[in-house]
């Protein structure tokens, strides 16, 4: 197993910049996912890593090696791609065995190795079959394995399940998981899917034109983004963005909110007249039960069985989405009351930053 550290990393085509004085540390054993919109840059980090793209400037450590100059082929690291790259003609037996003879090891060992990913990735029946005869879940079970064989001190991801249905994306998660916590290795996953990001890692980085926007757990990226472009990232569905108006005062904040009205954060203080309240659909509650309410009509309702997604129009013309529970009944047209406790709620100043309350123990 092995760790891996990022330092002050640069990536530029040309004049184009990609990657700008990038730092990270990756645990050793830690599952981390690299997660952001297309053209962030993740991907191309993870191919910095891997040897497959050269860094600009900047230094990367595999353990206490440092790889800047160092071969893909050396790095002692495996890489699973989008797309299977399986050898049509052979085998699925022989397709986990061509990289281990083209490193001339020893057949006993080969065979061990082929035997022990067969078993871990539940796919002994399928050795004799060729690529074509698998179904898309196979064959990425098949490309897992072929990394697996190489007991690589680090496993790289990038995009492994984009090809997948839906049904099968939420198998391969749960395999990729239990794949995880039996082999214990480094694992460095890049997605543009938050669900996978949340579901598998135990760190996740999001990205944003080139630049690590926010590191933290699942846990911590959910329950206080620390700025507007996270909090709308992470979380499905979309978190609420309400624009409010803010007038100081020695006791902090008074927030004036379209719909909701007024209402006083204790300890809060911003230099600025604007903010943005984000609020979770699952934090509004149906009814008047919150200390600030509004009025509405619902003009959709997705009914997912165990929950609904409301949509509901506020008189001023902001929409914003509500999550029920399955066993409530809304129609289209139906007038509606929706409330929040403030407190539940995350605050952005005119920059997008987050804003805290400066009480002790207490946050935004």
């Amino acid at each position: 197993m092995s760790g891996v550290s990022l330092k002050s990393i640069h990536k530029s085509y040309g004049t184009v910049k990609v990657i700008e004085d990038l730092n990270l540390e990756i645990h050793d054993g830690e599952f981390l996912v690299l997660v952001g919109p297309s053209g962030c840059g993740k991907s191309t980090l993870l191919r910095m890593i891997a040897g497959l793209e050269e860094i600009t400037d900047g230094t990367i450590s595999i353990g206490d090696r440092v790889v800047n100059d160092v071969p893909a082929s050396q790095r002692q690291l495996s890489m699973v791609f989008q797309s299977y790259a399986l050898y049509p003609h052979m085998s699925v037996r022989k397709n986990l065995a061509f990289g281990l003879q083209n490193l001339k090891m020893p057949r006993d060992e080969i065979e061990r190795r082929v035997a022990e990913a067969a078993q871990i990735l539940q796919i002994g029946e399928l050795m004799e079959r060729k690529p074509r005869q698998l179904s898309g879940g196979q064959k990425q079970r098949v490309a897992i394995g072929r990394a697996i064989v190489r007991e690589p001190q680090l496993f790289l991801f990038d995009e492994p399940l984009s090809n997948l249905d839906a049904e099968l994306r939420v198998q391969m998660r749960v395999e990729l998981a239990s794949l995880y916590n039996r082999l214990g290795t480094t694992m460095i996953y890049v997605t543009h899917d938050q669900v996978e990001a949340m579901t598998m890692a135990t760190r996740i980085v999001v990205m944003r034109l080139g630049v690590i926007e926010q590191v933290g757990t699942p846990y911590e990226l959910y329950s206080k983004p620390q700025n507007l472009f996270v909090a709308g990232f992470i979380g499905s569905p979309k978190i609420n963005m309400i624009k409010a108006d803010v007038v100081h005062s020695d006791k902090g904040v008074e927030l004036s909110l379209p719909d909701f009205g007024k209402f006083t954060q204790p300890g809060m203080q911003t230099s600025d007249g604007k903010m943005t309240v984000c609020v979770r659909p699952e934090t509004f509650k149906v009814g008047d039960t919150g200390a600030i309410k509004a009025s509405g009509t619902v003009k959709l309702v997705e009914y997912l069985g165990s929950e609904i997604f409301v949509h509901v129009a506020l008189k001023s013309g902001q929409s914003v989405l509500v999550h029920a529970s399955g066993n409530q009944h809304f129609h289209v047209g139906d007038d509606i009351t929706i409330s929040v406790d403030p407190d539940e709620a995350h605050y952005f100043d005119a920059a997008g930053l987050r804003v805290e309350r400066t009480e002790v123990g207490v946050a935004a």
